[in-house]
């Protein structure tokens, strides 16, 4: 049994059916989907992240641009986001992550119109996720970890998933998702006492918590399913490294299966995200 759940091989493929869908709908209507990044600011992560999502648009036929701001105050901000729901070429609407202090997040992601929320953020979409219904879009980092659960193999119904981590972007959304598949979930967090005590009886455990290495073997269960979501990085013998929350050398043996870092759930997110956008096209030219 394959111990290594690969999310780069797993990304590759989405992209490929992407791609060839994207080619489809250009012969039946002379149109490309059209993906619109907002980045506000110089964080340096944040200009490698929206720099791999434009390079993955133009790989499977996406349009892109990127509106790039140093300084912007929230209504200039929200203005500029208005105008882009009415222009009908953009098909998704991508804020990226993190905004300045100045800017009021919740403010700027409650302007973008539910059909255009490709990273799934908006209170309609959400809502509709915590509701059992079906969102325009599930946010891309919990829905990737959703496809690599199901591509390998792993029984969600029934099983004890635990969370660590409850952030918007990547906690409380995964556990909805697992919750809609059957999964009696537990969300951890910084104030839970006790961690281990949860740890130990995953079946399937998330580890979203930002702190490079902080899942060690005596946390995790035996014959475990692992799904590592942290991006940390640290330099380690004098060389920079990107590491994830789990010590995944430390856990190996005891795992059933585990996603490396780099190289697992990273990928999956941005082919969700291009895959939200090829949907946001359809939606918008009434494409079944």
């Amino acid at each position: 049994m394959e111990k290594i759940i690969d999310g780069k091989k797993l990304s590759l493929k989405l992209k490929e059916h992407i791609k060839n869908r994207s080619e489809d709908l250009y012969k039946l209507t002379g149109k490309r989907p059209k993906l619109t990044v907002i980045m506000v600011g110089n964080n340096q992560a944040s200009k490698v992240y929206v720099s791999n999502k434009e390079k993955s648009c133009n790989e499977v036929g996406i349009h892109s641009n990127v509106l790039h701001y140093d300084n912007i105050d929230t209504d200039k901000l929200i203005e500029i986001i208005k105008e882009l729901n009415e222009d009908k070429d953009v098909n998704g609407i991508l804020v990226q992550l993190p905004l300045s202090s100045n800017i009021d997040e919740k403010k700027v992601i409650e302007a973008i119109d539910p059909i255009k929320d490709v990273d799934g953020f908006h209170p309609y979409n959400t809502g509709k996720l915590w509701i059992n219904g079906d969102p325009y879009f599930y946010p891309c980092t919990p829905y990737g970890i959703y496809k690599l659960l199901i591509e390998n193999n792993v029984e969600i119904s029934g099983k004890n998933a635990v969370i660590i981590g409850r952030s918007n972007i990547v906690g409380k959304p995964i556990a909805s998702i697992l919750l809609k598949n059957d999964a009696t979930v537990t969300i951890c967090h910084s104030k839970t006492s006790d961690l281990s005590s949860y740890t130990l009886k995953a079946d399937i455990l998330i580890a979203a918590v930002g702190k490079p290495y902080f899942v060690k073997k005596d946390m995790v269960k035996e014959g475990a399913v692992v799904i590592d979501v942290g991006i940390n990085r640290i330099i380690e013998d004098g060389k920079n490294k990107i590491v994830g929350d789990v010590d995944y050398n430390d856990v190996f043996d005891k795992v059933s299966k585990i996603t490396p870092v780099p190289g697992g759930v990273g990928p999956m997110t941005i082919a969700v995200l291009l895959e939200n956008t090829l949907k946001a096209f359809m939606i918008q030219n009434n494409i079944k």
